[in-house]
């Protein structure tokens, strides 16, 4: 039987090596394609028809849209509106991989610290060029609090620094841990239903078979809820580097 951490080994499908460096095309890679191929269509099905009256598909895909439009709204202002097809993009492609990692047999990729801390490094780089972008070299000034007397300037000033740089740490285990310890105990239980199942006659496998049941509803909360702190946290970072402080 496969052991609880099997399931985020990454296995070449591919064999692709070029100048000494491994670019095979993995399971990984596969799965964040077929979930922006699914995210693709399931945003492009909704709005196909664009009736006044919605269906289900376009009523979810509006719901979507307009969850993300309001979290950009209330956390940056109209001034983060020109950035919202990035942040729609985040959104999708965390929520589509939490999701798609919850079918029997898939990949889940964003139970990877390697792909969470490259979407969090992209989300720091990307906040801070706009920071420099928008107030030049007064962006500086992000990391000298207001109202701070002169002498705790020289502590407070290299602390600003610290947690600004530990964000995409922060960020990248938060939805890394809680992905990957999930699965741990969906899987950790799956183990126990056919031992328990054999020696009981059956009824043994009933607990942990019902306990798998509600780890996946809990799951399923938490595909949603990790896809959304990124993205506001995003929103967040977002709005330090539009208006400081």
């Amino acid at each position: 039987m496969a052991g609880p951490l099997e399931q985020f080994e990454i296995h070449p499908y591919i064999p692709i090596e070029i100048g000494g460096v491994d670019l095979s095309f993995s399971n990984s890679a596969a799965w964040m394609a077929l979930a922006t191929v699914t995210a693709t269509a399931f945003l492009t099905l909704g709005a196909r028809r664009r009736a006044l009256v919605p269906g289900r598909m376009q009523l979810m895909a509006e719901m979507a849209y307009e969850f993300v439009a309001n979290m950009i709204r209330d956390n940056v202002g109209d001034a983060g509106r020109r950035y919202f097809p990035y942040i729609f993009t985040l959104f999708m492609f965390i929520l589509f991989g939490n999701l798609l990692g919850l079918i029997p047999g898939s990949f889940t990729y964003t139970s990877h610290i390697i792909v969470t801390a490259a979407l969090a490094v992209t989300v720091i780089v990307a906040v801070t060029g706009i920071g420099f972008a928008k107030h030049g070299m007064h962006f500086f000034s992000f990391f000298v609090p207001k109202g701070v007397p002169a002498p705790m300037l020289l502590m407070m000033v290299p602390i600003e620094i610290i947690s600004y740089l530990s964000r995409p740490v922060s960020l990248s285990i938060r939805l890394f841990a809680n992905m990957m310890a999930g699965h741990t105990m969906i899987k950790v239980f799956a183990g126990f239903v056919v031992p328990l199942g054999a020696a009981t006659l059956g009824l043994g496998g009933l607990a942990p078979i019902a306990m798998n049941v509600a780890l996946t509803g809990f799951e399923l909360l938490v595909a949603f809820l990790q896809a959304y702190v990124f993205t506001v946290l995003t929103c967040l970072y977002l709005n330090d580097a539009l208006n400081l402080h």
